[in-house]
């Protein structure tokens, strides 16, 4: 599949995040924890695992023949952790963050966003007359 710059940029960009969020989740864990509902068990675990599928679809993202693989693994990811965000906005506040709860909101649309960015970078076809940008 031929690449676009824009693509390329993009891959990066979207990658660093991923790497740099699934960090934060050892680096902040209350973050993350304070997100989760009551009744999601072995939230540590959660937490960990997500962290840690984060850091490995970010450096999937940057490795050609696991692209595809790290792709659908984020998408997979941003689906499983939508409840958490829908929880934190419907409580109106998230620990750690000091932001309006229209804020928390706008992330559930970001959730869209994001899992459309990474089928945009790892598993859309490119036409013919987009490899010749």
């Amino acid at each position: 599949m031929p690449v676009t710059r824009k693509q390329t940029i993009a891959r990066w960009v979207l990658a660093l995040f991923f790497i740099v969020a699934g960090v934060n989740h050892f680096l902040a864990p209350s973050l993350y924890l304070g997100m989760m509902p009551a009744w999601l068990p072995s939230k540590e675990a959660a937490n960990w695992i997500s962290g840690a599928a984060e850091i490995a679809g970010g450096l999937g993202l940057l490795i050609p023949f696991l692209r595809r693989a790290a792709s659908w693994g984020l998408i997979a990811l941003l689906i499983a952790v939508f409840p958490a965000n829908v929880h934190v906005a419907l409580q109106g506040h998230m620990a750690g963050l000091n932001a309006p709860a229209w804020v928390l909101w706008l992330r559930l649309l970001f959730q869209a966003v994001f899992i459309a960015w990474v089928w945009w970078i790892g598993l859309a076809r490119a036409k013919p007359s987009d490899s010749a940008q």
